[in-house]
């Protein structure tokens, strides 16, 4: 049947190229990264961070919302913006992690607060959260091999410490854990319900608190500790590593 698949081929090319163009815009594209730290905001908010008239912002929200990138809640008179799902992000944070390759730079040129420990839509990115990933997989918490990642009996256990039932998480739809190319350390952290889990719980410990930089997140002294005594990692070294 070569006309059904010349069609298909054809509806294909047309669809990646509709998101191709709605990614191309450098105001879009700037309004989804202020998004990927799963806040909502309205579109005078994303104006204002962007830099372009309201009107303007409305008319490139619409375009993203239409193109099934974003999704819209009406409350009161106000309309707020948020990223459409996880998948949306790790899209976005895939194409992060490309684009400066293509420029031929290897660590992008952000500030200290945002590539040190920042928010990846629902789980954790930068420099702590690609370390994080080594150990776990250094001290046989997960299984990383080519085809995939898997959280070994072991790991379970001492993920049930910080309050993470893995038997709860892999009931769920959601992939359990894949790797994800951080976009500043140009090396994988952990995504999935588990990446997600592993953020909660330490949010819900002040381990990890919000910055003034969006998506930055400020490791706090008792997170220090933790990462010490539960992962072996020393977060000032890793800090002297980014530059400060």
């Amino acid at each position: 049947m070569p006309g059904y698949y010349e069609a298909f081929r054809m509806q294909s090319a047309i669809e990646i190229a509709d998101v191709a163009g709605l990614l191309a815009d450098h105001s879009r594209s700037t309004m989804l990264q202020a998004l990927m730290d799963r806040r909502a905001r309205t579109a005078g908010e994303l104006a204002r961070l962007v830099k372009i008239a309201p009107s303007t912002a409305s008319q490139h929200l619409g375009r993203l919302s239409d193109g099934g990138l974003l999704t819209v809640e009406a409350q009161g008179r106000h309309r707020y913006y948020r990223i459409a799902d996880q998948k949306v992000a790790a899209l976005l944070e895939s194409l992060m992690a490309f684009a400066p390759a293509c420029a031929a730079s290897r660590t992008p040129d952000v500030g200290f607060d945002l590539r040190f420990a920042r928010t990846c839509y629902d789980h954790l990115a930068g420099t702590v959260a690609t370390a994080l990933y080594d150990r776990l997989a250094a001290d046989g918490t997960l299984h990383v091999t080519a085809e995939g990642i898997a959280l070994t009996t072991e790991g379970a256990r001492r993920l049930q410490a910080l309050g993470i039932d893995s038997a709860t998480l892999r009931a769920g739809r959601r992939q359990l854990a894949r790797a994800c190319l951080d976009w500043t350390e140009r090396r994988h952290h952990l995504a999935g319900a588990l990446g997600a889990a592993l953020l909660g719980s330490f949010r819900e410990r002040g381990w990890l608190i919000p910055r003034s930089v969006p998506r930055a997140l400020r490791l706090t002294t008792a997170g220090r500790r933790a990462l010490a005594s539960h992962f072996d990692i020393d977060a000032g070294a890793l800090a002297r590593e980014v530059g400060r």
